[in-house]
């Protein structure tokens, strides 16, 4: 077979006759930067484009892997990438919990950058690696338990240029174009240097498009992205009425919780009739707002009704509802200042070893907190689409906006306008609040609507269609939040095709490693492999 070396088809790197341990580990320490980087990508911080050199360092490490040094570089640039990322997730519960989400999520792209060293090898290599990266990101965010999407490449970009492709293909088309960019930059630097040694200028010119491409569609994507009021505005009031202290403990304060809410909406009242601020067509409260059923506890009801008969607007109350027999429920109440509780809708995607308790036994070997959730909930079934006021309000509770589905089926039921109610009280300080809010913006952009997040202690906002964040909070901050938003009923590609992107890069991610098979098993078959067939050793 010819051993000539084509576009895509990197080579191992020589080794070094040099000290024994440098080069060994220089591969290693490249994957755990590349992951770093990653991370270093994603809120607060306003460095979006280290995600470019992350995923170029990245393909320079995998590039022509075995496939068995793949899965230790890729696990190893998954912790770079995810121990950071999840630090928040043991704020208040120590650090096993914090570890063993770190460590699974990182198996995950571990076994994505198997993926990625098998492709690495193909013609086009970067456009094969990119959609290994995206299916893989589609398996995270499905299994197990319903899956865990945070980390998604397309989370960390809501302040970056590429955010326009949310409206066209939603997060997978984003992450994906993102990631190939970044391999791009490897392939063009590659080809960039053989160009001056070759004078070959197809190679480079076909290693270029990849990074083009996804700059050209970026521009294409620009029309879809809209702030436009379509169907008029509406003024929505975001309350945050903060939490007595930080951690678990404050479930402790569940009355003080309901009282700061309520006391802050009844603060807002006064506010609109000495007109300091405009008067809400409706209001929103964040996520167990009221952890005392006001179903079943009649001075928390009338808590809620005082404030929001003070503010004579409907509210949206996030409230934990506690029947006499089955699953507790988180669910969002429609309370209207006259006739009191009305719709309700209960979170869909509950948040397993949070909301409840998966294989307790087992985990309950590693730490007692698990009993801390002695009773557990149970998912809702509806979509959740409220009318307040005349605007259809589609709703999504906290950890749902991470899940594309969740966020897509209340535009497609006639969410004028996305409501994120949120807590995030649990965590603390940490990051968690702002790569929740990242998330948000990419909503907006993705299905061309406001977006408004009430939060009980993190950073509530007001984001418009485009992705823009017009008003937010401090943490730990009593405040209410008013804005005229615009309301759109259109809807974007990226809600029109629903999974239909992710499912058309998943095929291509099958078809590129279906092509590796292939090429193994041909040259097991001819008794020789050239350097493009099988693997290198490591």
């Amino acid at each position: 077979m010819s051993a000539t070396i084509t576009t895509a088809e990197p080579q191992p790197a020589p080794v070094s006759r040099g000290g024994r341990h440098g080069p060994r580990l220089v591969r290693p320490a490249a994957a755990v930067l590349s992951g770093v980087l990653l991370y270093l990508s994603f809120p607060p911080r306003p460095l979006w484009w280290l995600v470019l050199p992350g995923f170029a360092l990245l393909g320079w490490v995998l590039s022509a892997r075995a496939l068995r040094a793949a899965l230790g570089l890729g696990l190893l640039a998954g912790l770079g990438f995810m121990l950071p990322l999840l630090h928040w997730t043991g704020e208040d519960v120590g650090p096993v919990p914090w570890l063993s989400l770190a460590l699974a999520e990182a198996l995950f792209v571990a076994v994505g950058c198997v993926g990625i060293a098998a492709v690495s090898r193909l013609p086009y290599w970067p456009l094969w690696g990119a959609a290994v990266w995206t299916l893989d990101e589609a398996v995270r965010a499905r299994v197990p338990f319903g899956g865990f999407p945070w980390g998604k490449i397309a989370f960390g970009q809501a302040d970056g240029p590429f955010l326009p492709l949310a409206a066209l293909g939603g997060t997978p088309l984003l992450s994906f174009a993102v990631v190939l960019c970044g391999f791009g930059l490897l392939e063009a630097a590659r080809q960039l240097h053989r160009y001056r040694v070759t004078g070959t200028v197809r190679r480079a010119a076909v290693a270029a498009a990849t990074v083009a491409v996804p700059a050209l569609a970026v521009f294409a994507s620009l029309p879809l992205v809209d702030d436009s009021a379509e169907d008029g505005t509406a003024t929505v009031a975001a309350i945050q009425g903060n939490v007595p202290r930080l951690g678990l403990d404050f479930n402790s304060q569940r009355r003080a919780v309901l009282d700061n809410h309520a006391a802050r909406t009844e603060q807002l009242a006064q506010d609109v009739k000495a007109g300091k601020v405009p008067r809400p067509d409706f209001v929103l409260w964040p996520e167990n707002s009221s952890d005392l059923d006001p179903f079943r506890n009649a001075d928390a009801r009338d808590v809620i009704d005082r404030a929001v008969r003070a503010i004579g607007a409907p509210t949206v109350v996030g409230a934990v509802l506690t029947p006499d027999t089955g699953s507790l429920r988180n669910t969002l109440i429609q309370w209207d200042p006259e006739s009191g509780p009305g719709d309700t809708y209960d979170k869909r995607h509950i948040q397993p070893f949070g909301e409840y308790m998966p294989m307790r036994s087992f985990v309950r070997i590693f730490s007692k907190d698990v009993d801390r959730v002695q009773r557990e909930f149970g998912p809702g079934g509806k979509v959740g689409v409220f009318d307040l006021a005349g605007t259809k309000v589609g709703l999504v509770t906290c950890y749902e906006a991470a899940f594309d589905d969740a966020v897509r089926d209340t535009v497609k039921h006639g969410g004028q306008l996305i409501a994120v109610p949120s807590n995030n009280a649990t965590f603390g300080r940490s990051e968690m609040t702002y790569q929740q809010l990242a998330m948000s913006q990419v909503r907006a952009v993705e299905h061309g609507r406001s977006v408004v997040v009430p939060v009980t202690s993190g950073v509530s906002a007001v984001i418009r269609p485009d992705g823009t964040v017009v008003e937010k909070t401090e943490m730990f901050t009593p405040a209410a939040l008013v804005d005229e938003v615009p309301l759109r009923s259109s809807l974007t590609p990226a809600t029109r095709m629903g999974a239909l992107p992710e499912g058309l890069l998943a095929l291509v991610a099958v078809v590129g490693l279906g092509w590796v098979v292939v090429r193994s098993v041909r040259a097991r078959k001819d008794g020789a492999a050239g350097p493009g067939d099988v693997p290198a050793a490591p």
